[in-house]
């Protein structure tokens, strides 16, 4: 790692397929001690990184640092970097020259969101189920987040320090648990050669168990979006996409516990704006149940605090935490 010392100012990151956000941070001991507001353009406004950088340095009005923390939404392996739903391109080597940048730490989103976790305080989370306690201070904390996919990913606690693994958690398997899970299960078979946990449990999997359970109690089907499917669940508006949601949690709840499992953990946090969005309802559903009937480990699971993300920047926030551990 790069020693500094003092506080430093950065100018993070958070790039999707449909919008970036922006901001200044100061970080300091490999701690983040502050982020600004954020500014947030809409990627298709902007031919590229650096035009979007640049209109960012015009809009808060001051010089950008030469200093960079950047969450990108895909794979970060490598010396380009693309986006699936973004024409922008990111060469590693022309940083310096396109941003101006001397030090810059470019990671996943999702293992961003893992690194805000790893440093929030303990009031940026809310309890969802298991013992309503702090998460303790060594050991494994499972983050999972529900969105446009399922990203998942881990943070390793140590004497005082940790490190972030992200994985690919949430392409594994879907695993039913009841006979309904099996009908819906051999339902999406017929449109997915492989139905991975992903294609359930996330923004647009509410649309497919939306049209699987209407399939099999031979019901028409609408032909909508999954965020109309969303807004008529949420509102109650339409008793197949309120099963939908209800089956979703359960779902959820299922597979948040067996990551857990997976990775040993002794917390698991749940991220993401769909999460933050369905907050209120997560009491309320089966996710509890699901999470905890593992079995002979049911003990177990029921001694796990499971907790909400509450920060509303955890990307930002976490590409100031990845440059600050790593230019500590």
């Amino acid at each position: 790692m790069t020693s500094t010392t003092g506080s430093q100012r950065v100018a993070v990151a958070d790039i999707g397929g449909t919008h970036a956000r922006f901001a200044l941070a100061t970080v300091e001991g490999g701690k983040v001690v502050e982020l600004g507001e954020p500014v947030t353009l809409k990627t298709a406004d902007h031919a590229s990184l650096q035009t979007a950088w640049q209109e960012f340095g015009r809009t808060i009005g001051e010089p950008l640092p030469d200093a960079a923390g950047i969450a990108f939404a895909g794979p970060v392996e490598g010396e380009v970097l693309k986006l699936t739903n973004n024409p922008w391109v990111i060469r590693k080597a022309l940083m310096k020259d396109r941003l101006g940048v001397e030090r810059f730490v470019i990671v996943n989103d999702f293992a961003a969101v893992a690194h805000a976790v790893a440093q929030l305080d303990y009031d940026q989370f809310e309890h969802l189920c298991g013992p309503d306690q702090p998460f303790t201070t060594d050991g494994v904390l499972t983050v999972l987040g529900p969105g446009t996919g399922l990203g998942v990913g881990q943070v390793l606690r140590e004497k005082g320090s940790y490190h972030v693994i992200p994985t690919e958690g949430g392409h594994v398997d879907f695993a039913p648990l009841d006979s309904l899970e099996d009908q819906i299960l051999d339902f999406l078979r017929r449109s997915f050669r492989r139905v991975s946990i992903e294609r359930v449990a996330c923004g647009p999997g509410l649309a497919n168990l939306y049209n699987a359970i209407a399939a099999i109690e031979d019901q028409p089907v609408r032909q909508v979006d999954d965020r109309t499917i969303w807004d008529a669940a949420l509102a109650g508006a339409d008793p197949l996409a309120v099963a939908a949601l209800d089956r979703f949690f359960l779902i959820l709840g299922a597979v948040a516990g067996d990551l857990a499992l997976v990775h040993g953990a002794n917390g698991v946090v749940v991220a993401g704006g769909l999460g933050y969005r369905l907050r209120e309802r997560f009491r309320l559903s089966g996710f509890a149940d699901r999470f905890a009937a593992k079995g002979r480990f049911e003990r177990r699971m029921e001694a796990i605090p499971v907790k909400l993300i509450t920060h509303p920047q955890a990307g930002l926030y976490g590409a100031a935490a990845a440059f600050a551990q790593e230019h500590a």
